[in-house]
């Protein structure tokens, strides 16, 4: 019996991980990647974003955790060595639905007859839930010359109903997938799972 509730356990946890889909990630990089991954770094909004947004705040926290993994140490906006430009977008895309009714019309002639047939099909499927379009893109930059060093993009969807499609959890999973194998195969697109 205790072996059976401990089963019984194990499946209901199982089913709370959020399921994990990939992530597309492209990134290119200067010929010259001795000075990525050092000294202090910046994170700026690109334009377009708002800093004072929380969602903006969130992907740029879990960017700057990322940064700190490859090397590079937390500078004040404004200040460091480099720069980093965050870019967020997000858009919720509604599945276009079919007609639930659909007619279909047959008919067919031979030597012993001919005939006409009519079908009606009624689809009772739910409608399709919203898709969440996450867009991440990083660009790190010398303060200094304004040169760009590296850049990568990371874009990710999932269902609304899935427990990624909130900033909370969604954040980490890009900015993880972005900064995968640090500074990464200059202009190849990968699928991170």
């Amino acid at each position: 019996m205790k072996r059976l509730v401990l089963a019984a356990l194990t499946l209901a946890l199982g089913g709370c991980v959020a399921p994990v889909g990939p992530v597309e990630v492209t990134r290119f990089h200067a010929p010259d990647v001795a000075q990525l991954g050092k000294g202090a770094i910046a994170i700026e909004p690109a334009p377009g974003n708002d800093p004072a947004s929380l969602e903006w705040q969130t992907y740029s926290a879990a960017v700057m955790r990322q940064l700190a993994v490859a090397g590079y140490t937390a500078a004040p906006p404004g200040s460091g060595g480099q720069v980093a430009l965050v870019k967020l977008s997000r858009r919720t895309l509604q599945p276009q639905s079919s007609s639930p009714v659909s007619v279909g019309v047959g008919g067919s002639t031979g030597t012993y007859g001919s005939g006409l047939g009519l079908g009606i099909g009624i689809n009772l499927s739910p409608k399709p839930a919203a898709q969440v379009e996450t867009d991440l893109a990083v660009s790190i930059r010398d303060r200094a010359s304004g040169a760009t060093l590296w850049e990568g993009r990371a874009s990710f969807t999932v269902s609304s109903k899935s427990p990624l499609a909130t900033t909370a959890l969604g954040a980490p999973k890009m900015s993880e997938a972005l900064f995968a194998g640090f500074p990464g195969q200059s202009g190849e697109t990968i699928e991170v799972k």
